[in-house]
């Protein structure tokens, strides 16, 4: 048992190492970097020694001051969010089997969701529900007009591909399916590209621009910690940020924030590639994606924080694209994840057991 503890907590160290390293990188990348003064770092260590017992790296705090100009002691450094935090709101052994995107109609029959052709779970193919063989697959995938393939276990937008179809041809490199089904291998789903709402394919006709919530479990009360908006670049159909995407907070209203923030060492923006500015701009069935969100949360009993993507469709309907057990935090674009006093709501969460343990 002591082998056990001691082993979990070296994978604990070199996880949040390895975060620590990453923002250090980006931290270097930046063109404007601001200084923690004594006090500064006074209260930010104080704050941690409270909730969590012990001091954190500053990393992450001189990353989002100096990208943000906005200081605060109450900013999450990842390395910690990652390595303990996240395990005490979610059961990790539960992770990947719940937020496979290809469960997710199983999950959520009665939320709209993007049309599947085909599923592919760990090497078996699957349409409308049930086990097909692989030439059935190729076969329902022969002509499609617009469609998006893309891994089923990943996040971060890695591997997503917007694929059409002709007589078998793709317009990937002039790829045949059945060869994109060979690259991919396993573990991926093709549906078909949402048509979004005129107002949220203004913003970057290119991508599907989505609206990113992060929203926490307390008993029979889910509360939204965050909405945030990720819009792709000029041409690009990824609205991630890791991929090249820029996101901006949602206001309470609905309404977008003045500044939306893309990769460390690119200037803030004020507008899309496409010209609309984003300070104001209201984004269509905001109340109803955050109320749907929040349904779809209580199905989820092993997860107590959850992120959830929604689109928005062509009559304002709300779209499930997909939801994150082990969710990134949007903290340059909304500001501290757990809100401007989240004392209370942090002790709470160090009350729980760290199931990264078990997962490890």
């Amino acid at each position: 048992m002591k082998s056990l503890k001691s082993t979990s907590k070296i994978k604990k160290i070199v996880l949040e190492y390895s975060f620590y390293y990453e923002i250090w990188k980006k931290y270097r990348k930046l063109k404007i970097k601001r200084k923690l003064t004594h006090q500064q770092k006074k209260e930010i260590q104080g704050f941690y020694r409270r909730v969590i017992g012990r001091r954190v790296p500053l990393i992450w705090h001189k990353f989002l001051y100096s990208r943000t100009g906005n200081y605060s002691p109450y900013y999450i450094p990842v390395g910690v969010y990652r390595s303990e935090m996240i395990g005490r709101m979610n059961n990790f052994p539960f992770k990947d089997a719940y937020a496979d995107k290809n469960v997710a109609e199983a999950l959520f029959p009665d939320v709209i969701q993007p049309k599947t052709f085909v599923k592919n779970i760990n090497h078996h193919f699957y349409a409308d529900g049930q086990a097909i063989s692989r030439e059935e697959a190729i076969a329902r995938c022969q002509n499609l007009d617009d469609a998006i393939l893309k891994p089923s276990l990943l996040t971060r937008g890695e591997g997503v591909m917007r694929v059409r179809v002709q007589d078998g041809v793709t317009n990937c490199k002039g790829k045949r399916i059945e060869q994109l089904f060979d690259e991919y291998e396993r573990d991926f789903i093709l549906q078909e590209a949402v048509r979004q709402h005129e107002r949220m394919k203004a913003l970057n006709p290119a991508s599907v621009n989505t609206i990113r919530l992060l929203t926490y479990r307390h008993d029979m009360d889910v509360r939204l910690l965050y909405a945030v908006i990720r819009i792709g670049r000029a041409g690009q159909v990824i609205d991630n940020e890791s991929a090249g995407g820029i996101s901006t907070l949602i206001n309470p209203d609905g309404t977008l924030g003045r500044y939306a923030f893309g990769a460390p060492g690119h200037d803030r923006v004020e507008q899309t590639d496409s010209g609309i500015t984003l300070d104001g701009y209201a984004i269509p069935s905001f109340n109803e994606v955050v109320e749907t969100a929040k349904r779809l949360h209580l199905r989820l009993p092993h997860f107590n924080i959850a992120a959830w993507d929604f689109a928005v469709g062509e009559q304002g309907e709300p779209v499930f694209i997909e939801w994150n057990a082990d969710p990134d935090l949007s903290q340059s674009a909304f500001g501290p994840a757990f809100g401007e006093n989240p004392e209370a709501f942090l002790k709470e969460i160090y009350q729980n057991r760290n199931t990264r343990h078990s997962y490890w």
